[in-house]
């Protein structure tokens, strides 16, 4: 799955989105382009638990 996820501006922010993505599947592969604003998931999870979880952290994340 790819996301957007315009909140996201620094390396802190892009270590709290891949906290947040383990805490929903500790499994998952996370990749992040924070320059871009880009997150490649790969997970066994359903995609609506992560996008939840991203909410209501504060990343709200467009599918791409």
């Amino acid at each position: 799955m790819k996301l957007r996820i315009d909140a996201m501006t620094c390396g802190g922010c892009a270590r709290s989105v891949t906290a947040t993505i383990k805490d929903v599947d500790p499994n998952a592969k996370v990749d992040i382009d924070v320059a871009a604003k880009l997150v490649e998931v790969e997970s066994s999870e359903e995609q609506q638990k992560i996008l939840e979880a991203l909410a209501e952290d504060g990343f709200p994340a467009v599918q791409l």
